[in-house]
């Protein structure tokens, strides 16, 4: 409750650096905010000639089709995409805004709000491509679409927690910002993104069922992709695990941030 009541004081602040921080990422283009349409667009089409004509790949319990194929690929690869921004950004996050140290009054747990918040606009923008696609395709939405949101909550309190974590600690160890983007794709590439988890060796697959990702993405799988209900006892227990992370982590932030100016 202190996280949230400290979030809802400075709600205007994140808002507008999550809005600048999106908005700068598109300055200068010609097409502007498209760009977050037309860039998961073009992501969904090289991952069909990669993996669907190229590899020939295909996923138990679909159709076989290669368009199912690249559905299913592309509702994992956009999950790890969010997480991943948010994971390799933290580190360098207190670094890259010395600015706002040397300010005492200045919130700085709300740079990792915004920071979150500005990978779930592009993660929004990714889903709506995948729907619209689907829709296209399969010549509808399932009604357990709408519940997509539900799903990718704990992952985002659980992403906001990691987030304080490693922000708080790369300030110190310097090394982590360097290790981050080798962890982010082992999370990748051990979890059921680009590897259905059933068809890994059992010996091997209890390290894909522990990825944080995995449950996420296979929940979000089976209501835009398949249809079904989530595991709500599941993602009941992930949020609750994802809640104790994120205090965990701002209280850690709060511990580590009176030695930010020091250090930097």
């Amino acid at each position: 409750m202190g996280i949230l009541s400290a979030f809802g004081s400075n709600r205007s602040l994140v808002y507008e650096l999550t809005r600048r921080e999106i908005l700068g990422r598109y300055r200068g283009a010609s097409f502007g905010m498209l760009w977050s349409l037309i860039s998961p667009f073009l992501m969904l089409l090289v991952y069909t000639l990669a993996f669907g004509f190229i590899m020939k790949g295909r996923w138990p319990g679909s159709t076989g089709s290669t368009t199912d194929f690249a559905l299913i690929l592309f509702a994992g690869l956009t999950i790890h995409g969010f997480f991943a921004e948010c994971f390799t950004r933290a580190p360098q996050l207190i670094i890259s805004n010395t600015s706002y140290v040397k300010r005492v009054v200045f919130p700085l747990d709300i740079l990792v709000w915004s920071m979150t918040f500005s990978a779930l606009f592009h993660l929004a923008m990714n889903m709506v491509v995948l729907l619209l696609l689907y829709l296209c395709v399969k010549g509808g939405i399932h009604p357990t679409a709408v519940l997509l949101p539900l799903v990718v909550l704990p992952l985002v309190i659980l992403t906001i927690g990691i987030g304080w974590i490693t922000a708080a600690l790369g300030v110190y160890l310097r090394d982590i910002g360097q290790i981050a983007g080798v962890i982010a794709a082992a999370m990748l590439f051990l979890s059921s993104a680009i590897i259905p988890v059933e068809s890994v060796p059992d010996s091997y697959r209890i390290v894909f069922e522990l990825n944080p990702l995995t449950f996420i993405i296979n929940q979000v799988r089976e209501v835009v992709v398949w249809g079904r209900l989530p595991d709500w006892a599941g993602l009941g227990i992930y949020t609750l695990i994802a809640c104790v992370v994120a205090v965990i982590g701002h209280r850690m932030f709060n511990k580590l941030r009176v030695g930010f100016s020091d250090v930097l």
